[in-house]
This record gives structure tokens, sequence and C-alpha cells, in this order.
């Protein structure tokens, strides 16, 4: 029995990227991710409260996460993340990640959401341009607040280095995702920068954005803040 069952989650680990994989480009995925943004901003009293924010190290924009819905649940998606500028003005150039992770379950249907992470000091900036690192294990997390005019200064969200929200249906909501793994999408900053790219060096500002994430580079200018201390 046991055996069956860490077989069923070895497989799944392979299978649900690939049942997952999304025929789409990273240019795709840059558009997303921008709409992603754009009705964050558009929530009004229902979305990301500005101040967090403007407080942000990073944002990460994973448009379109996908849960797996057989045997085993699973989370699969494909995105973005941009830190600030050294002096807290401006961001960087967009780089790739993919988020993984799932929990055993007897779960049938699958769904798909929106998902975004706020980054909110140095030792989550660190986790971020690593190689891999875990939701909830390397990197405290919580789900994040939602409403523009709501106290952000709850025990959580100040001891949390990450802040998940998730949005289906057009609304906002805090997210846990413990677990789950963030590591860099080699195949799309490929085909973004035309060479092969470190996400840690494209963070820390080594790059300059491509064409196809202006879009997303003019909201993130837009609608953030000089980061506050």
């Amino acid at each position: 029995m046991r055996t069956a069952l860490i077989a069923t989650v070895a497989l799944a680990s392979v299978i649900a990227p690939a049942c997952f994989a999304a025929k789409d480009t990273a240019t795709d995925r840059l558009d997303a991710s921008a709409d992603l943004m754009t009705a964050m901003m558009k929530a009004d009293d229902k979305g990301v409260p500005q101040d967090l924010l403007n407080k942000a190290r990073c944002v990460v924009l994973v448009p379109g996460l996908k849960k797996a819905a057989f045997i085993v649940g699973g989370k699969y998606g494909r995105g973005f993340s941009m830190c600030r500028k050294s002096g807290g003005v401006g961001w960087s150039a967009p780089a790739a990640v993919r988020i993984e992770g799932g929990s055993v379950g007897f779960q049938i249907g699958g769904s798909e959401q929106d998902v975004l992470f706020l980054v909110m000091n140095d030792t989550g900036m660190k986790h971020l341009v690593s190689s891999k690192f875990t939701i909830g294990g390397e990197a405290t997390a919580a789900a994040g607040p939602v409403g523009r005019d709501v106290s952000a200064q709850t025990d959580a969200v100040m001891r949390a280095e990450i802040l998940s929200y998730s949005r289906s249906r057009g609304l906002f909501a805090g997210i846990s995702l413990q677990g789950a793994t963030l590591r860099p999408d080699d195949e799309a900053n490929k085909e973004l920068y035309g060479h092969e790219v470190d996400n840690g060096a494209v963070l820390k500002g080594s790059e300059s954005a491509p064409a196809a994430a202006a879009k997303l580079e003019a909201l993130m200018n837009r609608n953030s803040l000089r980061e506050t201390k």
C-alpha cells in the first residue's frame, strides 16, 4: 500500500507538468501577467492593499495556476518575478519562474486560478533569487490580507517573508500554498532573452527588459510607488 502510494506520488510529479503544460508562449504569459496586475489594481476595496504593494521588495505573478484533479492533487503554473531596483525606484526585468507542488488526495475535477506573491523583505528576496525554494519551508509565507483600507499590521503579515493571493472568478483572496516550490523557468527565459540567463542576475538588474515585457514593466512602475519603510 505504502509502496503504491509513493509510486503514485512520484508518477504525478512527472506527469503533472506534462499534463498541464501550457501551449502558450512566454510572451502570452507576460501579457496575462500584465492583465493580472491590471485586475489587481482595479479591484478597489477587494484588492491587494496598496501599502503592501508599495512595501514589497519583489512581486511574483502566475496567471492560470492549474490544480490537478486525479488521484493525486497537484499544482503547476508558469509566470514571472520582478524585484525593485537598487534605491527602491523602478523594477527589474522579469525573470521566468515555475511553481510546482502537490498534496495527496482523492479528488475528481480541476480548477485554475491566478496567483500573486508579494515578497516583503530581504530574506524573502534572497530565497527568490536562489535556484529553488519551498514556500513555507525555506521561506515563511502567509495568506495576504485583502482590501485597500485593511490594516495590514497583523503578526502573520509582519513576520511573513511572502504574502500570497489568488484570483478566481474575478475575486482576490489570501491563499496558502505551503509546500509548493518555486524555481527558474529556463526555457521561458531563453525564449524571451535569446540566451540563457540566471534569475538572480535578472532580478538584480543585469538584464534589460525585453520588448515583450513593456506592458508589464509600465504597469509595475505606474502602480507601485517607491518602496516605503
